[in-house]
Order: structure tokens, then sequence, then C-alpha cells
């Protein structure tokens, strides 16, 4: 499972910008890697809206939960945590809805659906973490 990224330059301006981020598969479980990178973006500066049809109306590190990503808009970033074989949907979804930029998260990659993101103009990072990738690119 290879993925096609950005150089790192790239991504370290893509995070840099802060854009909003909605954040589909959000978790409230702690030990969810969703719940502890939303809770990094949140201390980086970052608008998180995170994304989850169960746990709509709820919230999320103080953040309430949408049921869809239609609801999270205006995208600028997508973080997906879902199943490489799920992303894809999330991905066409994102571009049909406008946003700027997706983010898979580590072990999520979808060749296809990436170029078909890229195609529409979005920027495309997979099998990464914002979390990891923050401190491992110096981003300020």
């Amino acid at each position: 499972m290879t993925a096609t990224n950005p150089p790192d330059a790239a991504i370290a301006a893509l995070l840099a910008r802060r854009p909003r981020v909605a954040l589909v598969g959000a978790s409230n479980k702690p030990e969810r890697a969703s719940y502890g990178v939303m809770a990094f973006l949140l201390a980086h500066g970052f608008q998180v809206v995170p994304v989850n049809p169960g746990l709509a109306g709820q919230a999320i590190h103080g953040q309430t939960v949408v049921a869809s990503l239609a609801e999270a808009g205006p995208l600028e970033l997508v973080d997906v945590f879902r199943r490489s074989e799920e992303a894809g949907a999330v991905m066409d979804e994102a571009v049909a809805l406008g946003a700027r930029a997706v983010w898979l998260q580590l072990g999520v990659v979808d060749e296809a659906a990436a170029a078909r993101a890229r195609a529409a103009g979005l920027e495309v990072v997979q099998d990464r973490c914002p979390a990891i990738e923050w401190p491992r690119l110096g981003v300020t």
C-alpha cells in the first residue's frame, strides 16, 4: 500500500495554514486515534467540526458533532478516519462539496479516489497523521 503524497514542504504549508477541518469518523472514545488527533488540532489553533452520524448533536472536545460532511461546511480540509475501502466515497463527496484538501489517516490509501480529487484541484495527503507530521516537519 504505497501512497502518493505531496512533498513535505507542501504538507507543512497545508498544516501551517491551519485550515478549518471536518473530521470524518470522529469518536468520543479517548482510546481512538480520531479523539487524540482532534484534541491535537484544537490545541494547535485549528477549527474542527467532528462528523459522525451516530454521535450527531453530542459534543467531542466541546465541538458539536454533525451527522454529515455536508453539514460541516464550509470545507477546507477533510480529515478522514475511515477504512481505505470507505475513504473513496468520502473523498468524492468532499470534491462535490467544494473542499480544498483531503487528508487520509495512517493506513488509509485510495489512489484512484486521490487521483480524482487531485484532478478536481484538491490537495491530497494519504497514510499520514497531522499529529505526527506537525512535529516531524517543524510546523509552527
